[in-house]
């Protein structure tokens, strides 16, 4: 019996050992992805909202008082220069210009008779058979009748000037907008409402404001010691429609105002897009995306940094694969999957790419391949 007892505390003496044993033994590295940070060219984009208007949007407003007699468009009618658009009845003119005719015909026949009393005078002065006062009469009564026959001439190209008016014809090559007054409405230069609006829309003017932070990053990289060169040496911008689209031709910024409002803290640019076929039209909106090239970009996952107080950091790991985190700034991408980063890494670094959760500064890890969704978000070319 004292043996068996014996026998039984030796071997849970040696149970005792081994798990003594266990429990001091250190755990094993969990196993991390790890991405190796290289500088890859890229193109990256900005978007900014716009507002668009065309090349010319010019108000039609009749010169003359009357009636409207005639439309001859309808609205969102493609309309030329010089095309008539409206007819206004006012038959006054009309009366203005036969009358300035019947002026000049008695102008002219006045002209005529002085014309006549001057070579009738004009011998007998050189005969001295009348005096020289009876030429220089006769020539002072020319003149007149001559300044008084200009005159109807001139009442007459004015009369023509008002009853040409009772056309009215586009000014642009444009587009027909709201006809808001209906045939027989009386109207006259005064009134308030016009007739309609053409815009030209030949060009397409897109407005658009960058923020001071905005306006830094726009032209920290672009050459030129004013800021029209700078605007020169920038590359083409798209436009990107309402629906997600981007417009088949590429504009250019041309335009930017020298001050910052102090109202919304921006400034003003305007990019012009051509619109030959006339797809683009006034007060739409749209999306000014600006492209540029870097080419040294560092790219790492989103999921590979975390915030911390305001900071972003990163997991690097260093040297006997232990893990300490570092404070980054970085570019976000539109894609929504990776960033750009501008400071705290360098190429050859290597960060953790998931998992970081359960991390903390100073554990050992077991680096792995990352999954192929983080290498490709890495590599992918980005767009801001």
């Amino acid at each position: 019996m004292g043996l068996c007892l014996l026998v039984l505390a030796v071997a849970c003496g040696k149970k005792d050992e081994q798990k003594q044993g266990a429990q001091q033994a250190p755990a094993a590295p969990k196993e991390y992805p790890v991405i190796t940070v290289a500088a890859q060219p890229t193109d990256v984009y900005t978007d900014y909202p716009a507002t668009m208007q065309g090349q010319q949007n010019v108000e039609i407003r009749p010169k003359i008082d009357g009636y409207i007699d005639h439309i001859y468009v309808d609205e969102g009618a493609l309309v030329r220069k010089g095309q008539v658009l409206f007819r206004i009845s006012a038959p006054q003119y009309e009366q203005e210009v036969r009358t300035a005719q019947a002026s000049i015909k008695i102008a002219q026949a006045d002209v005529n008779a002085a014309q006549m009393q001057v070579n009738k005078v004009k011998p007998l002065v050189e005969k001295d058979i009348i005096s020289h006062y009876e030429l220089e009469s006769a020539e002072y009564t020319l003149q007149s009748r001559q300044a008084a026959l200009a005159q109807a001439k001139a009442t007459l190209a004015n009369a023509n000037t008002n009853l040409s008016y009772t056309k009215v014809v586009s000014p642009v090559d444009g587009v027909i907008g709201l006809l808001p007054l209906k045939l027989g409405s009386l109207v006259s230069p005064t009134t308030t409402t016009p007739l309609t609006t053409v815009a030209n829309t030949g060009n397409v003017y897109a407005y658009f404001s960058l923020n001071e932070k905005q306006l830094l990053d726009f032209f920290r990289d672009v050459k030129g010691n004013t800021l029209q060169q700078r605007l020169a040496t920038l590359p083409g911008v798209s436009l990107v429609l309402a629906d997600g689209t981007v417009y088949s031709h590429k504009g250019r910024v041309e335009t930017a105002s020298g001050l910052i409002s102090t109202e919304t803290g921006s400034a003003n640019f305007r990019a012009t897009f051509p619109n030959p076929e006339g797809f683009l039209r006034s007060g739409s909106t749209g999306q000014v995306r600006v492209s540029s090239h870097i080419d040294n970009a560092l790219l790492i996952p989103q999921k590979a940094t975390y915030e911390l107080q305001g900071k972003r950091l990163v997991y690097q790991v260093v040297e006997g694969n232990k893990v300490k985190s570092v404070e980054i700034q970085v570019r976000p991408t539109t894609d929504g999957k990776s960033f750009i980063v501008q400071q705290g890494l360098k190429a050859g670094d290597r960060v953790v790419t998931d998992g970081i959760t359960a991390l903390r500064d100073d554990v050992e890890i077991k680096p792995a391949a990352p999954q192929a969704d983080s290498t490709a978000t890495a590599a992918d070319t980005t767009r801001k």
